[in-house]
């Protein structure tokens, strides 16, 4: 793990955005605390982990260079994302993670792809990752979701993921990605269905 925490922070430096590789190592601490939480495998806790520490390495590119550097890396693009660029670091990010540190693993790179959006038939890593990224976001002071998302984080990882979907589309979201709204069909059935079994016990 050292090595690669210490070939992820070199890209940062060399690229500039070393205030990049600051966020990813808070969002994958936050990661381990979830995966911690939730007891999850050693081998789920090891993948968050790496994910989080590579999710954002796609954010080397500005906002303004991303559908050129899509199209050279064969990534498709989807409408909202040539609309609202910024989105598109999730998918430059997974290509990354595959090419220059050689990770395979799938639920690693299906993690990275879906950490701003989500996506259906999500994982337990899809979620954790999504959510530290939330928790420990990259702007300045205290995201205004935080407290709710908390509070939801304590009945499950699907209700505090719900709750930060609803909170964007409530308060104005850029645009409407077809993996948020996909992710936000899948998770009230699944939370629908647990709630439904809780009522038969």
């Amino acid at each position: 793990m050292d090595i690669l925490l210490n070939k992820v922070e070199e890209l940062y430096k060399n690229t500039g955005c070393i205030h990049i590789f600051e966020h990813s190592l808070n969002v994958a601490q936050k990661a381990i605390e979830l995966a911690d939480l939730f007891q999850v495998e050693r081998d789920t806790k090891n993948n968050v982990y790496i994910a989080a520490l590579l999710h954002d390495i796609g954010g080397i590119y500005p906002n303004e260079k991303r559908i050129e550097i899509a199209k050279k890396f064969n990534i498709e693009l989807v409408d909202e994302e040539c609309v609202f660029p910024l989105i598109i670091h999730q998918k430059i990010s997974k290509y990354l993670a595959q090419t220059i540190f050689n990770v395979q693993d799938t639920k690693i790179l299906n993690s990275i792809e879906c950490h701003t959006t989500l996506k259906s038939n999500y994982s337990i890593e899809d979620l954790i990752v999504f959510l530290a990224d939330k928790i420990e976001w990259d702007q300045k002071g205290t995201p205004p979701y935080l407290d709710g998302l908390l509070i939801k984080l304590q009945s499950s990882l699907e209700e505090a993921a719900l709750f930060y979907i609803d909170y964007l589309l409530e308060h104005g979201i850029k645009v409407m990605h077809p993996w948020l709204l996909e992710a936000k069909k899948d998770l009230e059935s699944h939370i629908l269905h647990k709630d439904f079994i809780l009522m038969k016990k």
